[in-house]
Order: structure tokens, then C-alpha cells, then sequence
């Protein structure tokens, strides 16, 4: 590294963002950028590591600290050029992922970890701005088609990685617009969908179709798709959302969290979007989130934006350490206690909570959650067992509206993925191992969410890349795409 001290000067210091009385108004992006100075000062302080922890900790193995160093140097196309070679869009990744590599940082054994999310969402954004970002796809191709079914991240990945092989792809997409979760479930707030629709402008510049409004195994049949292309992908997510299924279920104003955010995302950018059923509105509400994930959370902020009452958000695991233990070493990614910004924005959080019961009143509204107090019993690793209700503590709270926010069980089953006939893990996820992406049935591959259980946007990315290259091998007998392991250690 250019500035081997850098990190015994310079503290690690986040851009500005607007205040949660400002930015509660809008569906905007509020947090701002570094400006030159510090953008320098938080690449510098990037170690000269022996071993790059980093590195592990991304799943799509990024080759952090050179493209630190590049930022270091102002050498903005050598930093956009290394972080391409792994990531297919750092301007997702810089917005919405969890950063696993900071919580591997070594510099984060006893410091804070070094700002590589915000690094990387300035070089892609500089990257654009001077023109850098272009389409990449080569004059020659191979005359191989294939099929991606489903654009979001790992759809967007791998139909990306085919066409810089030469393939004719076409992505299918059974909403209006593509994106997937991108779109549809990040709320506007998190990731606007301009930085969507640029990365697709030169996605179909780079000569990908993307058929829209089209179910795969509805509008377009399983046999007309294994007919039509010499390649499959199937990247469709794990779109089952875990129920809660407790008495008073089906009272008005539970809704699983997906749909309320695809409804709130409709109309950001669709203003004069109409729902076909009873449109939800947090306005004047009190709202319980069920969840303590990524999810909920988006909830949260959604809800504080349509002018809630109040918010809470209901765990049932307990409250998190803010240090790491004996259980959660470094460099693994720990489970500590996270504070978003909706969380700042106004939430009460409840830990170790159990609902037991939805209560509505005589028009079959909801009006309060029975819930109890809980303890977990643990093993020696930390990892809960079981739990018991703490005696008299059960209790109402009061809401209107209940969100639930507890995770994905699998992907849809009928329609594509039975007509297709591939089989399924116990989990219900589409079996595949992660060596080569192939399903049971032939020529039919699957990335993502759908192969991995739901997981995290860098995940999904690393996914669609990998099962690309397997596809590339299945169809021309050998591949250029780079893996991520051959990536790290011949940049």
C-alpha cells in the first residue's frame, strides 16, 4: 500500500446523511458522498496485510486491497477495472450489501474495519461519471442461445457473464420491469431505480433481451423454452414467504412484508400504479413488525414514511451483543446488533418476543398482537435450542397493521419448476451442487436464491457468475469467464 500508516491517522468516517426528520419526507437516497480528501484518507487506510481477510469474506471474492490502493493513487480506471473483473454491479453491492469483507477486515481485530462498501460505491460511481462503464460484449459470437429465467441479481449476473462469452441471452421476467427484488422489494430509499435502469440500458446494449410481463411456464411453456434455447438458468429466487400461522391469521391487516413493499415501490415509480386489491397504507397506524431482519426493517422505514403512528419491530431471538464473543471469532461474520437507518428513523425494537395471536375487533380488524416474553436455551456453541415463555408476562399490543418479515422457505414449485421436472433438496430448494449449477435435467442450470435459500445480494451476484462459467463449459467445451478463486489470484 501506497500509505502504510494510514490507518493509525485516519479514523474510518461514513459519508453524511440527511436527518431522519428530512429524508422520513421522500423515497430518496440520503446518504451523500465522501468528498476528494476524504475518500483518500479512507482508502489509505486500507492495511498492508499478509493475509487479505477481505478476501474471504466477500463471497465474490472482490480484490480489495489493490483497487484501495488504486483509489489511493486517484488511478480511477485501474480501481474501476479491478473491482469489474469480480463484481458485475458495484453499484448495487455498494448500496444494499452487508459487507461481509469488513467484518473480515483485519484492521477490524482491533480498530474499525476500513469503509470498503463506500469505497466501492465510489468507484463505480466515479467510473460512470468519466465514462469508464461500457458495454463489453464481443462482435463475435458463438451462436449459442440461452434462457435466463428471472432478472434479479443472480438472473442479471449470469445473463451478463453469458454475454461476454458470445451467447445470445434473453432474460424472462414475469413483472413489468426488470430488477427482480432489485426493483420490487429494496425499498427506493435504499437503492432508487435509475441505478437500475442504467445498469440495464447497458445490459441491452451489450445485446440481451428482456422479455417482461412473461411467466415462464404460464405465457411461455416449459417445452417451448427447452426447444427454443441450448441453455437454461433458472434464477427465479426463493419467493415463498414463511407464514405465521397462529390464530386470528386471517384477520385484515396482516400482510406478509414482500407484498407491502412492492406495493410502496409501485407507486414511487409509478405514481398512477392501482393495486387490484385493498391498497395498505401505514398512514395514522400502529404497526408491529414481525422480524428482526433486513426486511422488517425496510418495513420500518416504509411505515415511518406513510406517516405511522407508531412502529415496533418483534424479534424472537434476544438482543444481540454489540461485540463480538467466544462465539462469533473473527473473521467470521458475526451476528452483533445492528442499528439502520430506519431504526433511526423512529422504531421501538422488542427482543425475545413470541406472537402467540393475532386479536381483532367485531369487523374482523386487526386491533393487537398476544405475544409472551421468551428465553432461549443454548448449546455450548452458542446456538439456540429451544425456548420457554417467561410466566406472567403475556400481553396485547395494540395495531392496525402487521407485517411479517420472517424469512423464505423456498422457491414456487408449480408451473416452470414442475413442468421442468428437476428435483428438489429437502429444503425445497432446486438441488444443484455448488461445483457445477446443474440441475438433474439437462442443459437446465439454477443460481441464487433458488439453488441457496435466501441469502444476500452478493450471494446472489457471486451465484449467477459462477453457474455462467459452468454454462459457458456445458455449451462451448471450455471457458474464459473467470472464476472467483482464479480471479483473486491473477489480477
Amino acid at each position: 500500500m501506497s500509505h502504510i500508516t494510514g490507518f493509525k491517522e485516519f479514523p474510518r468516517v461514513l459519508p453524511p446523511k440527511v436527518a431522519p426528520t428530512e429524508r422520513v419526507r421522500h423515497y430518496q437516497e440520503f446518504i451523500g458522498m465522501y468528498s476528494e480528501a476524504e475518500l483518500n484518507h479512507q482508502a489509505a487506510r486500507c492495511m498492508d496485510c499478509g493475509i487479505p481477510f477481505c478476501h474471504s469474506g466477500c463471497p465474490l471474492g472482490n480484490i480489495i486491497p489493490e483497487f484501495n490502493d488504486a483509489v489511493y493513487q486517484q488511478d480511477w480506471q485501474e480501481a474501476y477495472r479491478i473491482l469489474a473483473s469480480t463484481n458485475n454491479f458495484p453499484e448495487f453491492t455498494g448500496r444494499i450489501c452487508p459487507a461481509p469483507c469488513e467484518s473480515a477486515c483485519v484492521l477490524s481485530i482491533h480498530s474499525q474495519p476500513v469503509a470498503i462498501e463506500e469505497i466501492e460505491k465510489h468507484i463505480i460511481e466515479i467510473a460512470f461519471e468519466k465514462g469508464f462503464v461500457q458495454p463489453t460484449a464481443p462482435v463475435l459470437k458463438t451462436g449459442q442461445t440461452v434462457a435466463v429465467v428471472g432478472s434479479g441479481p443472480a438472473g442479471l449476473a449470469a445473463a451478463a457473464q453469458l454475454t461476454k462469452a458470445g451467447h445470445t441471452v434473453t432474460v424472462f421476467e414475469r413483472d413489468d420491469r426488470p430488477g427482480g427484488l432489485l426493483r420490487y422489494g429494496i425499498p427506493d430509499f435504499k437503492l432508487e431505480k435509475w441505478v437500475i435502469d442504467r445498469r440495464i440500458e447497458l445490459l441491452e446494449k451489450d445485446g440481451i433481451e428482456f422479455r417482461c410481463n412473461t411467466e415462464v411456464g404460464k405465457d411461455i411453456s416449459a417445452d417451448e423454452l427447452m426447444n427454443s434455447f441450448d441453455a437454461v438458468v433458472l434464477a427465479g429466487g426463493a419467493t415463498i414467504p414463511r407464514d405465521l400461522t397462529i390464530p386470528g391469521r386471517d384477520l385484515k391487516g396482516i400482510h406478509f412484508a414482500m407484498d407491502y413493499l412492492n406495493q410502496q415501490n409501485k407507486r414511487v415509480s409509478q405514481p398512477d400504479w392501482v393495486h387490484e386489491h385493498e391498497p395498505v397504507f401505514a398512514t395514522d397506524q400502529d404497526v408491529v413488525v414481525i422480524g428482526g431482519g433486513d426486511t422488517g426493517s425496510d418495513c420500518v422505514g416504509t411505515a415511518n414514511r406513510q406517516g405511522a403512528r407508531s412502529v415496533r419491530q418483534f424479534a424472537m431471538m434476544m438482543e444481540p451483543p454489540k461485540e463480538r464473543t467466544k462465539h462469533m471469532p473473527w473473521p467470521t461474520y458475526p451476528l452483533l446488533l445492528s442499528t439502520t437507518s430506519s431504526h433511526e428513523e423512529g422504531c421501538e425494537r422488542h427482543w425475545g418476543v413470541n406472537t402467540k395471536a393475532f386479536l381483532g375487533d367485531m369487523q374482523g380488524n386487526l386491533r393487537a398482537l398476544l405475544v409472551t416474553d421468551i428465553t432461549w436455551e443454548t448449546d455450548e456453541r452458542g446456538k439456540r435450542i429451544k425456548f420457554e415463555e417467561i410466566a406472567g408476562s403475556e400481553r396485547e399490543i395494540p395495531a392496525q397493521l402487521a407485517f411479517l418479515a420472517i424469512g423464505y422457505l423456498h422457491p414456487r414449485h408449480d408451473g416452470l419448476l414442475t413442468d421442468l421436472k428437476v428435483e428438489l433438496d429437502e429444503r425445497g430448494h432446486v438441488q444443484a451442487t455448488e461445483r457445477d449449477y446443474r440441475t438433474n435435467v439437462d442443459k437446465v442450470f439454477v443460481a441464487g436464491d433458488a439453488r441457496r435459500g435466501q441469502s444476500l445480494v452478493v450471494w446472489a451476484i457471486s451465484e449467477g457468475r459462477e453457474a455462467a462459467r459452468q454454462v459457458d463449459l456445458f455449451l462451448t467445451g471450455k471457458t474464459a469467464l473467470p472464476s472467483k478463486d482464479a480471479v483473486a489470484m491473477f489480477a
